[in-house]
């Protein structure tokens, strides 16, 4: 009776949550990240324990059939799920169908030959390779692609390690014991339901707690990027020399300012389009150029600037011609007119200065040397005075 009160909350927790998955999917539009097929796993797994409630005893019927592949079923779903909220787009309704139908022909099989108690032994067996699967697939994320998540992924591994355990026992008592490991009043069943009410009651705030925390990422990098080149805009670069001086052992910068040629006629002759994928690609060609460290910024328009860490006067001025060069050698196809937009910069490096404090007065050092390129001529990397070669 204990367990079956336990098994009726777990059926409410379940249609609960799985309501709720769906109101919060309809307001993430259509950036959805996999909360309408974690609300479809809540919702495979709460009928199977409506199934299972009022199914009877766990023997050969149809409703047993529909229960354990709707059971098996709802992890995938979950993982379907993960794999979305990490930005891993997957189909979702095809492969449930088809493992739907595919444990289902199985359990007809393993029921002829072997008989009822294989069938749910392959259930649990199953299961605990499935949940198995996803702890270490949470492991490798928490170093991974989800770094960023390292301690909630630890801790969705330690709930998935808990059912994996639960799922293996249950496989081990219906192998040496039979089906009375099935008995609903028994106390396997009592633990193993509690702890599913447990996991139904923990694992939707946490994967609510995923999503705002996601979302509080993606509005923190919009504010400190640029939309269009998705380089650091200027409080990223801010941010980013605040770190980077807030080290004692912090080596001098240096200011680079590339800005692209007669960027205002490449707008005319070839449109805004074109002119906006010039600006990605220079963007890229910069990024490519840079040494992995260096923060890059959309100044604004047609300017861009690039901070050296911890190089002189001539390793500076070598990136910056790297750079020029890299500019001069860009091809960007012109697809509307079926031409090839090539395009130069000109650079004005900066000397090196220590703080934060001093990225302005810097920046300006760097603008002038700008300038003094861009009256010499253009397409060249103009130094500082005060640059140390």
């Amino acid at each position: 009776m204990v367990t079956t009160v336990i098994l009726g909350m777990l059926c409410v927790y379940l249609l609960c949550f799985c309501v709720m998955f769906m109101l919060i999917s309809t307001r993430l539009a259509d950036k959805k990240m996999g909360m309408d097929v974690f609300a479809l796993g809540n919702l495979l797994l709460g009928l199977a324990y409506i199934l299972q409630l009022f199914g009877g005893a766990p023997g050969w019927s149809m409703a047993s059939v529909i229960n354990h592949s709707l059971t098996l079923c709802a992890p995938v779903a979950y993982l379907l799920g993960a794999l979305r909220f990490f930005e891993r787009p997957t189909a979702v309704v095809r492969p449930l169908l088809a493992l739907a139908a595919t444990y289902t022909i199985a359990q007809a099989l393993v029921q002829l030959w072997l008989g009822d108690e294989a069938r749910h032994a392959l259930l649990a067996g199953t299961c605990a390779l499935l949940f198995l699967v996803m702890m270490l697939m949470a492991l490798h994320g928490s170093r991974t692609f989800a770094r960023d998540l390292r301690v909630e992924m630890l801790v969705m591994a330690a709930l998935i390690g808990g059912i994996c355990l639960l799922n293996a026992a249950k496989l081990a008592m219906i192998v040496s014991g039979g089906m009375a490991a099935l008995d609903m009043n028994g106390g396997f069943q009592k633990v193993f339901y509690l702890y599913m009410s447990f996991l139904a009651t923990v694992l939707p705030p946490c994967a609510v707690w995923l999503v705002l925390r996601r979302l509080t990422d993606q509005l923190r990098s919009l504010a400190a990027h640029d939309p269009l080149t998705r380089l650091l805009n200027r409080r990223g670069l801010m941010d980013a020399l605040d770190v980077h001086f807030r080290s004692r052992a912090a080596p001098p910068a240096f200011v680079l300012i590339v800005d692209i040629d007669h960027f205002k006629r490449i707008n005319d002759t070839h449109g805004h389009q074109a002119g906006d994928l010039v600006l990605c690609q220079v963007a890229d060609v910069i990024k490519a150029s840079a040494r992995q460290g260096d923060p890059i910024c959309r100044l604004g328009g047609e300017e861009f600037v690039v901070v050296a860490f911890g190089s002189d006067g001539a390793g500076v001025l070598q990136l910056a011609e790297r750079m020029r060069a890299a500019i001069e050698d860009l091809e960007v196809p012109d697809a509307s007119r079926g031409q090839i937009i090539r395009c130069t910069a000109t650079i004005g490096v900066s000397g090196p200065f220590d703080s934060v404090r001093e990225f302005d007065e810097f920046l300006q050092q760097a603008d002038e040397a700008l300038y003094r390129g861009k009256t010499a001529g253009r397409n060249r990397v103009e130094c500082e005075k005060d640059c140390e070669v």
